[in-house]
């Protein structure tokens, strides 16, 4: 009996380090699966065009090439400016109204409110395809059509249910007695919300600012229809794809350039997304 009960004790810290051993070595297997697409563009977009090849596709470059890269940022960087001169206003407006819709949803009881808020929401669930043509439409009738500012437009209108749904549940959190406390001191509907919620709101923010910037930044319908004199970067990165010549590697040098700005803005900010995400999901 004394043998036996010492010899549990035993056999856990084995099992245990098995188990870490196999959660690791899965963890370590899906991350190579994951990266080898990325190892494959890049090693391709160091190559020349006479080594692209099929069957030495996973090779490393015989001599490094930069004229894919330099050919790809010459093709993509009036798509690349005109993104940007989208995506920062697009991101940073409907992130502010997102914020302001939450914090009346959630803070400020009248009547309706539980009548509008599902009715915002349920423009998430609207493809783009069901509203383009009235869209288009709607559009050029108020001179918006084939221009910057209509598609920045668009992009937060359509971004403002997501928005507001995250505001809304991160401000759930916030304690009503603070805010109580606040309008007895005095403070109405904008100096409780500069003072007591936007000062809190840096979670929220970090979330809907990901969540836009990735949205705007990889969206292409949008951009070939409702602004076609204005070419953003992934109708760029489309135009480059050949009819009959396929330059594969100059397509994967423009497919990693327009990747870099969204991998800065994970990299950046990623650690808090998952926390600001949550936030909220407790209450309301």
């Amino acid at each position: 009996m004394t043998a036996t009960a010492a010899s549990v004790p035993a056999r856990r810290p084995t099992n245990r380090l098995w188990s870490r051993i196999l959660v690791y070595a899965l963890l370590v297997f899906f991350s190579v699966l994951f990266l080898l697409p990325v190892y494959m563009v890049i090693v391709t977009s160091f190559k020349g065009t006479a080594e692209v090849n099929i069957s030495t596709m996973w090779q490393f470059p015989q001599a490094l090439s930069f004229d894919a890269w330099r050919t790809a940022y010459e093709r993509l960087a009036p798509g690349l400016t005109n993104s940007f001169l989208l995506v920062v206003p697009a991101t940073v407006i409907s992130a502010v109204l997102g914020s302001l819709n939450g914090y009346v949803l959630s803070k400020w009881k009248f009547p309706g409110a539980n009548i509008i808020f599902p009715l915002m929401l349920f423009g998430m669930f609207i493809p783009y395809q069901a509203i383009l043509i009235p869209l288009v439409q709607f559009m050029s009738s108020v001179g918006l059509f084939n221009s910057l500012p209509g598609l920045i437009l668009v992009h937060v209108v359509y971004g403002l249910p997501i928005t507001t749904l995250i505001f809304r549940n991160y401000y759930a959190e916030v304690p009503d007695e603070l805010l109580e406390a606040a309008a007895i001191d005095g403070a109405g509907f904008f100096g409780l919300y500069m003072k007591i919620v936007l000062p809190i709101s840096l979670p929220g923010f970090v979330v809907v600012i990901i969540w836009q910037f990735t949205q705007i930044w990889n969206e292409f319908l949008f951009a070939v229809t409702v602004a076609q004199n204005t070419p953003m970067v992934t109708v760029a990165l489309q135009n480059l794809s050949g009819s009959q010549i396929v330059q594969w590697n100059v397509q994967m040098a423009a497919a990693f350039l327009a990747a870099v700005p969204t991998l800065i803005v994970y990299v950046l900010l990623g650690r808090y997304f998952i926390r600001g995400l949550l936030a909220g999901s407790v209450k309301g």
